[in-house]
């Protein structure tokens, strides 16, 4: 018994040992055959993915939330077809089925058909010599920001059939020639009979500039009326307004937010400075403002006045009084370019806080000249006074008509072009000088995209063969500014209900373009 027992325990420790064998080696399998289809599930979830991506059937993660490089914020409509005299049909889409052509919340292509949908409805008066290559950017930019409507009072190159064809072509433009009939019209306004606009009649260059300006702007309270606008503002070529302060950029949501018993909103203004003397696209190449004194803490405004003026007559080379935007309503009339009044009440106004007009002053070389040739003024101190209105522009003319191209240039260096690189960067920390850079990123977007081009193009195709039509009535030579009271003796101005007012009624002189506080002024010593 005992020799059997003893000879059994090897078979059953042999039979353990096969048995922990295969167990061992069955593991083994199941392990590889796991870590296999551990590895094989992800590489053929990620080429499932990749198929779908390729064919349009999948989002992108990356490329959902990163910013198109093609696209403005908002701008998600497949649909348009800006920029399309630039690429041909098959580069419209990419490889992921999206097109790179930018499209707007509000606007269908690029002539921007605005709905009902926009609300306040806003609408801008200018008068204009300029051509295309600043009244088109000039325009689409407030369009982006909400902006329904244009009055534009057009004259010189501005008038020429190449530009306003195209001005024509644009919705929500409407072109204003200055012919005869618009100035036996404007002949028959009150203002002649009143006495706010009175110092300025008769009298060159920028009076009767400021006069034409106060005329259209007249004209234009009644065709905003008609037009269904909530929000008239006048505005120059060469002024882009900033709408910061509202949760959007968006000068539509800024308005909106404007309490109903307030008549007029006040954007003190900002001017350009511009760091170099060859600017060609002043929108898209200017990105350093000077802030206005309405926005400065007044310690810092006067304790680097001196510097910020660089040997200028003022702080800014021109206006600092900022533009306005007044709300539609009965009696409401010019005071001058800068603000709006109102013939029965003193309108309840407002200054914003953070938005603002940004002026972009002389901000080309040859807008010396320019301004030269519009002026047939004499250049010497005392007749310059008869022209121009504020210093700067005074001695720009003067140094314009009688120094050389070279002495020009010297002198546009020493007091338009901030070359000093320590002061910029003083005047900047102690925020003197600002960066602002919305306006050019849009406006860039604009002409990256093809949009101006696109728009010349569908001009071009409109424009008939005999133009001699649209200049026949002009009294205006190109360039030349008239403002004359054509006929006021023989006429009465002209009844309506918004301006039905006795016209013997006297009023507080309009508003010009004033310079903003010097030390003088309040008495501050540094």
């Amino acid at each position: 018994m005992a020799g059997l027992h003893s000879s059994s325990r090897p078979s059953s420790s042999s039979s353990l040992s096969s048995s922990s064998s295969s167990s061992s080696s069955s593991q083994q399998v199941f392990t590889s055959r796991l870590l296999l289809l551990l590895t094989l599930l992800p590489l053929t979830l990620a080429f499932f993915a990749f198929v779908l991506q390729w064919r349009g059937g999948l989002t992108d993660p990356v490329t959902r939330w990163s910013p198109d490089p093609f696209q403005f914020p908002g701008m998600d409509n497949p649909g348009s077809n800006v920029g399309s005299d630039r690429r041909s049909g098959s580069d419209c889409v990419d490889l992921l089925g999206r097109s790179k052509s930018p499209a707007f919340p509000y606007f269908k292509d690029w002539k921007f058909d605005v709905g009902s949908d926009l609300n306040p409805k806003i609408c801008i008066i200018s008068s204009t010599s300029a051509g295309l290559e600043q009244t088109l950017p000039w325009i689409f930019y407030h369009k982006v920001i909400g902006v329904s409507a244009f009055f534009l009072f057009v004259e010189g190159k501005a008038a020429s059939p190449n530009v306003s064809k195209v001005l024509e072509l644009i919705p929500g433009v409407k072109v204003i020639y200055r012919t005869k009939e618009l100035e036996e019209q404007q002949a028959k306004s009150r203002i002649w009979n009143e006495t706010w606009l009175a110092s300025f009649f008769y009298k060159p260059c920028n009076y009767e500039l400021f006069v034409k300006q106060s005329l259209n702007m007249e004209m234009s309270i009644v065709m905003a009326r008609d037009a269904g606008m909530d929000w008239i503002i006048h505005l120059d070529t060469d002024e882009l307004i900033h709408p910061v302060g509202a949760s959007e950029y968006s000068l539509r949501q800024l308005l909106a937010g404007v309490p109903g018993n307030v008549d007029m909103v006040v954007f003190p203004n900002y001017e350009s400075s511009v760091e170099r003397d060859d600017i060609k696209e002043p929108f898209t190449e200017v990105s350093m403002f000077k802030k206005n004194y309405d926005h400065l803490p007044k310690d810092v405004y006067f304790g680097n006045y001196k510097e910020s003026t660089r040997g200028n007559p003022n702080y800014f080379l021109t206006y600092g009084n900022g533009k306005s935007a007044a709300r539609i309503q009965d009696h409401l009339r010019p005071n001058g370019a800068h603000r709006w009044h109102n013939y029965m009440k003193t309108p309840n106004e407002i200054k914003l806080d953070e938005a603002a007009v940004l002026h972009y002053t002389y901000p080309k070389f040859s807008d010396l000249t320019s301004r030269r040739d519009r002026c047939g003024c004499k250049p010497t101190k005392e007749d310059v006074k008869r022209c121009f209105m504020l210093e700067f522009d005074r001695a720009a003319f003067i140094i314009a008509s009688t120094a050389t191209e070279e002495e020009m240039l010297h002198w546009y260096r020493e007091h338009v072009v901030w070359t000093d690189k320590e002061l910029k960067l003083k005047l900047l920390r102690r925020g003197i000088l600002t960066r602002i850079y919305a306006p050019m990123v849009i406006i860039q977007g604009f002409r990256d995209s093809g949009l101006f081009g696109s728009v010349i193009q569908s001009a071009q195709t409109t424009l008939s063969k005999d133009t001699k039509s649209s200049n026949t009535s002009r009294v205006d030579k190109p360039g030349m500014i008239s403002s004359r009271k054509i006929g006021v003796k023989e006429t009465t101005a002209t009844a309506r209900r918004i301006l039905e007012i006795p016209n013997e009624t006297s009023y507080d002189s309009a508003i010009p373009p004033l310079s903003p506080p010097i030390l003088d002024d309040l008495h501050i010593g540094i």
